[in-house]
């Protein structure tokens, strides 16, 4: 069983900067890859970026390519969400997720998911 905290989402204007945090329970973090989703009102979850176990291979929505990177310390159990450049189309509810193995981009393949952080960005 894998627990997954978020933290780190806000109110900021267009053009600023969030660091989203997960923090995750567990002996085996490095086994999982982990990944960034989003939902907005009246809209379907969507994928935003992932990181596979080791850190090695990372994977971005077209979307936030460019503006966000993902990055994990495996010591910590933490992965983080850095998101620069923020529109106020990425205004959204982001949740955290742990997959065992090897990335996939569908919502329905992850394992595990945090509670979700509110990131709201004014115009």
């Amino acid at each position: 069983q894998v627990q997954l905290v978020e933290s780190g989402g806000g109110l900021v204007q267009a053009g600023g900067s969030l660091r989203l945090s997960c923090a995750a329970s567990g002996r085996t973090f490095s086994s999982y890859a982990m990944g960034w989703f989003r939902q907005a009102p009246g809209k379907e979850r969507e994928f935003v970026a992932a990181i596979s176990g080791s850190g090695g291979g990372t994977y971005y929505a077209d979307s936030v390519k460019g503006r966000f990177t993902i990055s994990r310390n495996n010591t910590e159990n933490t992965n983080y969400l850095q998101m620069n450049s923020l529109k106020p189309e990425d205004t959204a509810v982001y949740s955290c997720a742990a997959k065992f193995g090897m990335i996939n981009t569908g919502t329905r393949y992850w394992d595990y998911w945090g509670q979700g952080t509110q990131v709201t960005v004014s115009s």
